[in-house]
């Protein structure tokens, strides 16, 4: 691998703008990664022309010897294929939409561009983002850089498999069950989902879930992701919900040190959650480092009520609705888990719609009573180690069955709560494969749920720390 692609994302901005390193280079060692990583990993599935990107590339170059650098000038960027970008094409991992090429940028994508990344394809995803195993009909299995038998977990799992292996600096990632923090956990990376509306989505959120899915951050490092966020954040037209800008810059943010000591809640099961021995331990250890920096820590009892099944159908839906004029024409196409699950959701009742509302409602109680008393709250990201890479998910963890949220037990909660929730590297479990903490924070304190990550990064450093074999 080039020793470009081993480096942070910030490191790497500020090695072009020294002009230590041109995007030329970068751009031929992106290339050659993915050109070597592919049969394996099937990270990256859709690549531009190679000669339309090395000229991105020396435009880039010319920027940055004139002085005109932008803040991720000439970062080689891979955009999630449930996701538009302009000239490529967004197959959402569904046979029915593989020639769908997008007429225009997401608002995501577009201020990326605009901050001076050069988009060069599409990571994998799995059909609509409905499951975290990324595996579709379109471009097939992707699997984890730890271990190839495994999966880097999804919907963002072409992404994580691409930060993970070195393939590419930037991605995007979106997350509307656990779909960033999932494959981050998987993986080894560091990711965030947002706060809703921190991110504008559009300005076609035809396929997004609801109220639920949010994009953010999926990097190397905490600071990565922090610099990230600052290219994309602030209103957009496109998206009514969109919140305004922040006003701070989330990179100052993650290097300013916590002001004052933190009441943190803990909770290694939020009282339902079916959790692998090593990970729980894990998590434990990890979070009692926050103890050592003088913040105060309590464990928490009980927890929110158990919203897996509620969250898949409303969710299968909602899917059902959009995909209805496409179903009869082309049912076989899709997916045979896929299609089950979008036929279970357009049997929703209204009786059932109420009960998840009601059990929404409930979440929100919860989560407003922990805010009340703590400042931020802590469980472990995923309950065990990645799946097999085609699946299936294990109904049992150490003898015990698990419960039907299973994978996203702990993920689902905040995506129905709207808030910012990170996972961070906790050490690896009796595998080897890397183990998540999650940190959640109150809804618009995304800049408090990064320093908080950050400030346990400083003490548990897991960059440069990816797999071997690569």
């Amino acid at each position: 691998m080039h020793e470009l692609l081993g480096l942070t994302l910030v490191e790497l901005a500020e090695t072009l703008r020294a002009r230590k390193a041109s995007p030329v280079e970068l751009m031929e060692a992106v290339l050659a990664r993915i050109g070597e990583t592919h049969a394996d990993l099937n990270a990256v599935v859709a690549v531009r022309d190679r000669a339309a990107l090395l000229r991105d590339a020396r435009a880039a170059e010319a920027r940055i010897l004139r002085q005109d650098a932008r803040p991720l000038e000439g970062i080689p960027l891979g955009v999630k294929d449930l996701e538009d970008a302009e000239g490529l094409v967004t197959s959402h991992g569904s046979l029915p939409f593989r020639d769908h090429v997008a007429a225009r940028d997401s608002t995501q994508v577009a201020r990326l561009r605009a901050a001076g990344a050069i988009v060069v394809g599409k990571t994998n995803a799995p059909e609509f983002g409905y499951t975290a195993l990324t595996k579709n009909l379109v471009y097939g299995v992707t699997r984890s850089p730890w271990n190839l038998e495994r999966t880097p977990g999804g919907s963002s799992g072409g992404s994580a498999a691409a930060m993970a292996a070195g393939i590419l600096p930037l991605v995007t990632a979106s997350d509307g069950g656990g779909s960033i923090r999932i494959p981050a956990s998987f993986t080894g990376t560091f990711g965030l989902k947002t706060s809703f509306g921190r991110v504008p989505r559009g300005p076609f959120v035809q396929w997004e879930y609801g109220d639920t899915s949010v994009y953010g951050p999926l990097t190397k490092t905490v600071e990565d992701g922090a610099l990230f966020l600052d290219q994309v954040v602030g209103p957009s037209p496109c998206d009514p919900n969109s919140l305004p800008h922040p006003g701070v810059s989330y990179l100052n943010a993650v290097r300013t040190p916590l002001a004052n000591p933190l009441r943190i809640g803990f909770s290694p099961d939020l009282g339902y959650a079916v959790v692998q021995s090593d990970v729980a331990e894990a998590v434990a250890e990890c979070v009692a480092v926050f103890a050592q920096l003088g913040h105060r820590l309590e464990p928490i009892a009980g927890g929110p009520p158990q919203l897996g099944r509620e969250w898949g159908v409303t969710g299968a839906f909602e899917l059902a609705a959009r995909l209805h004029d496409q179903l009869p024409e082309h049912e076989g196409d899709f997916g045979r888990s896929f299609i089950t699950a979008v036929k279970i959701g357009a049997q929703m009742t209204p009786e059932a719609w109420g009960k998840a509302a009601q059990l929404r409602i409930q979440l929100n109680q919860w989560c407003a009573e922990m805010f009340d008393r703590f400042d931020l709250l802590v469980t472990p990201t995923v309950p065990y180690d990645p799946p097999p890479a085609r699946g299936p998910f294990p109904e049992q963890t150490e003898g015990r069955p698990q419960i039907l949220a299973g994978v996203a037990s702990f993920t689902i909660p905040f995506n129905l709560s709207w808030h910012p929730a990170a996972t961070v590297r906790a050490g690896r479990s009796r595998a080897g494969l890397p183990i998540g903490m999650q940190i959640v924070g109150p809804r618009h304190r995304d800049d408090l749920v990064l320093q908080a990550a950050r400030a346990f990064e400083r003490e548990r450093p897991w960059h440069p720390q990816w797999p071997t074999r690569w």
